[in-house]
């Protein structure tokens, strides 16, 4: 398995060899050797994984957790193909506000977002299935959204097709508007929570 750190501080994606023969092809988007390998510590402890299956056209998030607790998420796409984003929204992070855009297909590719930093992706054909492995459990109230619509971030949304979303997406602050309001993570205290959770060293 090959990784390859992103623009993001901590975050990384990881791309599997796959094995195809007449019946199929075997893939594991997962695993650990390479994860303790890129990331310096093994991943999390999973508490829950999550599916999603999404017509075309629809965007998640820009979704993240309130820190503390915080949580870490391994995605990648179990069917069709979507634009994973990732967003760091953790205040004094060396890349605050930056992001960037993996493509996430039948080539399994997979996407490590470390604690505090804001998940979004596009569904870009119809019946994409996502996979989540999460250390921490959904708490309704933990979770909070950022406009992926905000300028200042300059997401690379697609514009060929009309977005489908929740309205709670729709009607979700800008990344300023956030900060103001004291929701987003901190980047000391998130890198605090996520050594503890994989006990991985300090950075």
């Amino acid at each position: 398995m090959q990784s390859r750190q992103l623009a993001v501080d901590g975050a990384f994606e990881f791309r599997p060899k796959i094995f195809t023969d007449e019946r199929g092809l075997f893939v594991s988007p997962f695993q650990e050797t390479a994860a303790r390998q890129a990331l310096g510590h093994p991943l999390f402890p999973v508490a829950q994984t999550n599916h999603s299956l999404s017509r075309r056209g629809t965007i998640r998030g820009a979704h993240y957790t309130l820190t503390p607790p915080g949580i870490a998420k391994y995605v990648y796409c179990a069917r069709g193909r979507a634009l994973d984003i990732v967003i760091d929204v953790r205040v004094g992070s060396p890349t605050y506000g930056l992001s960037e855009t993996v493509l996430l297909d039948q080539d399994f590719r997979a996407v490590y977002f470390p604690v505090g930093v804001a998940h979004a992706f596009v569904a870009l054909e119809d019946r994409t299935v996502m996979s989540y492995m999460l250390s921490g459990e959904y708490v309704p109230q933990n979770e909070l959204a950022l406009s992926v619509f905000d300028p200042v971030l300059e997401l690379p949304l697609p514009t060929d097709f009309e977005p489908v979303m929740s309205e709670r997406d729709l009607a979700a602050p800008t990344l300023e508007t956030a900060e103001k309001s004291g929701t987003l993570p901190d980047y000391r205290r998130c890198l605090e929570i996520e050594q503890a959770l994989c006990g991985g060293p300090a950075r």
